[in-house]
């Protein structure tokens, strides 16, 4: 069967075949073949390709890598683990969101550290101003979701509260363009601070509360997995978000 989703990514980029072949070059009638035919590249022009396309290798040639493979690389895309959040440094955040050429994602029930510092919301203004997309999920304070997990960290309602205080927070930079803000009813079983291809990810643990539940540093490495799972599952919340009605 033919690649489709090569086909698509091409024409997503506005590239030809020919062009794709001069880049790498190889001859048109094998970019052809990969996708006509499906044929499986070398994995160097599998790399160069999903370079050059913009996207991840795995998703082009799902079945190109052995499960020891993917698992090789999705291991190497651990850059380390903090035991607590708060052992994270805390310049560490803003050296994240300081790196987004492309995407800044926040998926969290209130992520109140976030809107409290107002170095992050100056840097998420900035790298909107530049053209990043930013995108801040917080959870529906009036939902069943919030209030459970406000009972599952023995906090109660101090965690709708949370998030009606980062809202108070963000009063500004919900009115800068570019800048999008989403209210979802979800269960999370992680929070994610994304910067492109890295991301800080927040555990949820039963009885804990955000502050002291570990934190793993990931970067996406090509044929990796486990970057993506986190990515996917971030869409997947927003699509199902509702947009926060301006003040």
């Amino acid at each position: 069967m033919p690649n489709e989703r090569l086909r698509a990514a091409l024409l997503e980029q506005g590239l030809t075949i020919a062009t794709l072949a001069e880049s790498l070059d190889v001859d048109p009638k094998t970019v052809e073949r990969w996708i006509t035919k499906d044929r499986t590249p070398y994995r160097r022009h599998r790399y160069a390709v999903a370079s050059r396309l913009g996207v991840d290798e795995t998703f082009l040639w799902p079945d190109a890598l052995s499960n020891e493979q993917v698992t090789a690389a999705s291991s190497s895309e651990l850059v380390t683990i903090y035991p607590h959040r708060t052992s994270v440094p805390r310049d560490a955040w803003g050296r994240l969101f300081a790196t987004a050429k492309e995407e800044i994602g926040v998926l969290v029930y209130s992520g109140l550290f976030l809107s409290e510092d107002s170095g992050i919301q100056r840097t998420f203004a900035e790298k909107a101003e530049a053209g990043v997309r930013v995108r801040i999920l917080l959870g529906d304070p009036d939902s069943p979701q919030v209030a459970e997990r406000g009972d599952d960290e023995g906090v109660g309602d101090a965690q709708a509260a949370k998030i009606r205080n980062a809202l108070v927070l963000y009063k500004n930079l919900r009115r800068q363009d570019g800048v999008e803000f989403r209210f979802h009813r979800t269960v999370l079983y992680n929070s994610i601070y994304r910067a492109d291809d890295q991301l800080l990810v927040n555990t949820h643990v039963y009885g804990v509360t955000g502050p002291h539940a570990p934190v793993w540093h990931l970067r996406r490495i090509a044929g990796g997995d486990l970057v993506n799972t986190y990515l996917e599952s971030f869409e997947r919340v927003w699509e199902g978000a509702t947009p926060i009605a301006g003040d």
